[in-house]
Formats: structure tokens, sequence, C-alpha cells
């Protein structure tokens, strides 16, 4: 009895404390290394309102159900996960394949690289073929017992917008294929947001796609906007209160082998998961970019213009930005003035994800630890 009067009164104390939290989504092309976005988030004292799973790096279906079992490892069930779209607007494995002899390859393709059973079969998420695929063995972090909250996330993302207007803030990691739907959707979506912020937008990094190694050249490819192309263009040129985008300042903050160890020490199923598999060759992508959105004060560098992008299918900047000054902005179309973020404080962003990895909030973020299935 004495348990059930202490889960009534955290209960009551955390749906207080949610109607006063500010609100995020997350949208994401989900693998077993992408928790610290929605950790991150939970730490500085946000109500998750949902992750969202998109096509990206791997299908939608891969990518959702890793999203499903990385809030389960840390008793956070109580946030559904809402599965996106299998395909881009437009793209698919045919004319990404048709482009490449046209104008080459990507250093990396996402999901339109090449199936390749026996990369799958020792833990890479699938590629091509069907979107609803799965590799088992890319589930590091464990294969989920709950299930989705819906496959239909765009009319899920309106949905919330409209309960919180001018409240949800959106985070894109992935393609932007669901927020572009839901701008279609409902013509007052981006505008009732408190905002966007994605990871991607690479500007002038031209001469990395020339010289130094493959992954030089790989990290300084805007993957999450060639995906779709189209999508990227209505998102960023959707009448958001505020679209911030961390293009080349997502590169500025590596791993290294000594702040993993020490992270490992705090002994969480995060940071175990980090010690075991988050590796040191790729930067610090998705964390800065949600770092920057949620802790501004530790922006140390930003800009400001306007931005489209280039959706001419025969372009060899296809997917790719193009940034303008208001003098020069093309006339006939509604840009939108974006924050760039090219630099943040590197030793804040660690001290943030060291501290959201050890997951304090996760104790009561749901109430006693309930694994709440959808």
């Amino acid at each position: 009895m004495r348990l059930s009067i202490s889960c009534l009164i955290l209960g009551l104390v955390v749906v207080a404390t949610a109607a006063a939290r500010p609100k995020i989504i997350i949208d994401n092309d989900w693998n077993a290394g992408a928790y610290i976005t929605f950790l991150l988030a939970i730490d500085a004292g946000y109500e998750v309102l949902g992750l969202v799973g998109d096509t990206a790096n791997s299908w939608s279906r891969q990518t959702s159900l890793h999203a499903l079992a990385l809030l389960e490892i840390g008793n956070l069930s109580c946030i559904p996960v809402h599965k996106g779209t299998d395909y881009p607007l437009l793209n698919n494995e045919g004319l990404w394949e048709t482009r490449k002899l046209l104008h080459g390859p990507l250093p990396y393709e996402g999901v339109f690289q090449p199936y390749n059973e026996t990369a799958e079969a020792i833990g890479r998420d699938p590629s091509s073929g069907d979107p609803k695929r799965l590799a088992l063995p890319a589930f590091v972090e464990g294969f989920p017992n709950t299930t989705l909250a819906s496959e239909d996330a765009a009319a899920w993302m309106v949905e919330q917008v409209r309960k919180y207007p001018g409240e949800v803030l959106i985070y894109s990691g992935g393609a932007f294929t669901n927020i572009a739907l839901a701008t279609r959707m409902d013509s007052s979506f981006a505008s009732s947001t408190k905002g966007l912020v994605a990871m991607g937008g690479y500007i002038d990094v031209m001469l990395y796609q020339t010289s130094g190694s493959k992954t030089l050249a790989d990290i300084n490819s805007d993957i999450n906007l060639k995906i779709d192309p189209e999508a990227s263009k209505i998102a960023l040129t959707a009448a958001f209160p505020s679209i911030t985008l961390v293009g080349n300042g997502a590169n500025q903050v590596f791993p290294d082998q000594a702040y993993i160890d020490d992270v490992a020490t705090a002994k969480t199923p995060y940071t175990n998961l980090f010690q075991k598999y988050y590796g040191t060759e790729l930067p610090f992508w998705d964390e800065l970019a949600m770092f920057a959105a949620i802790y501004p004060n530790h922006v140390t560098n930003a800009t400001s213009f306007y931005v489209d992008v280039d959706t001419a299918w025969s372009s060899p900047y296809y997917g790719n930005i193009m940034a303008y000054q208001k003098i020069l902005m093309p006339r006939s179309q509604n840009l939108q003035k974006i924050n760039y973020i090219n630099q943040i404080n590197a030793t804040a962003l660690k001290s943030a994800m060291k501290s959201a990895m050890e997951c304090p909030q996760c104790i009561s973020y749901c109430g006693c630890g309930s694994k709440r299935k959808h």
C-alpha cells in the first residue's frame, strides 16, 4: 500500500511537471547508437512527446524499432514511437543508381547503398530491397518488446502541434520526409510549432570531397538532405517561426577513447552501449545538433541567411542547400531566414552528454519505472 501511494504521488508530480515542460518531437533515422538525442532532451527538462522513425540511413521500420528498443532499456517506454513513411517523396533505388551513373556515387549512400547480406548478417542496418525487411543482428541494444504507437507519423505530428500550438520544437536528425508530409497535410503546421532544428546543410565543403580519405568526404556530404531533396526543400522553405541548421558545425567534435571510458564509469545501460559500440570514427552529429537547440547559450559562433534546396534532378548538387543574402535571393519564392550553427562549446557538450547518459531523469520520467505498451 505504501508503494502504491508513493507511485500515485510520483505520478501526480510527473503529470504536473510535464505540463510546464518545453515540448519536443524527435524525428531521426534511429540506430543502436542514437539514444543520446532523446536523453539530452530529457536531461534538459523537455517533455519528449514522441519519437519518429524515418528512412535515411536505413528503412523506417528498422529505425523505428531501434527507437523502441533504446527507450526500453532506460525504462522510458512511456514515450511513444511513430513509424514514418517507407520511401522519400520521389527518390528510390532506381533513380539513385541512375544518378550515380550521371554524377558519380556519394561516399555514403544511406538506405540506397546496395543490399549486402553479409554486412547485415554481422550487424549493419538494412539497405535497399524490401523496406519491411529487418536485420536482427543490428539490434545490439536488444530487440524491443513494446510496439509502435502508429505507422502514420506525419498525421500524429500534426495532431500534437494542434494540441500544443506554439509549444512544440521539431528536431530532425534524418530525412525531412515526415516533416514535409506534415506541412502538406496542414498548411498551419509549420507556423504552429515552436520551430525546427535539423542536422544537415553543409556549405563550401567541395574540397573535402576531392582530397583526403573517403571518411572525410563522407562526413562532409549531405545525406540527410540528399535522401529526399524534395522533402528537404518543402521543410526548409516552410513557415516555421525559426529554423536552425547545424551543418558544418556538426563536424566540430569527435569522440575519443578517454572520453568514452570516462562516460562508461557510470555503468548505466546507455553508458554500456556507448563504451561497446559508439566508436571514435564519426563526429557527434545528432548530439551536437540537439545540444545547440536546447542549450543556445553554449552556441559560440552562428550566422543567419536565406536557404533553398536544389531539386533539379539533373543537377550534380541535387539535395544540397543554396545560401543567399537577402538582396540576392530568388524573388519568386518565399525563402526562410535560418540560423546556422558554426561552433558550440565542446566542453559543455561533452559534459551534457555524460550527464544525460547517466540518466538521472530516467528513474522518474515515466513514473515508477513503468513500461507502457502501445
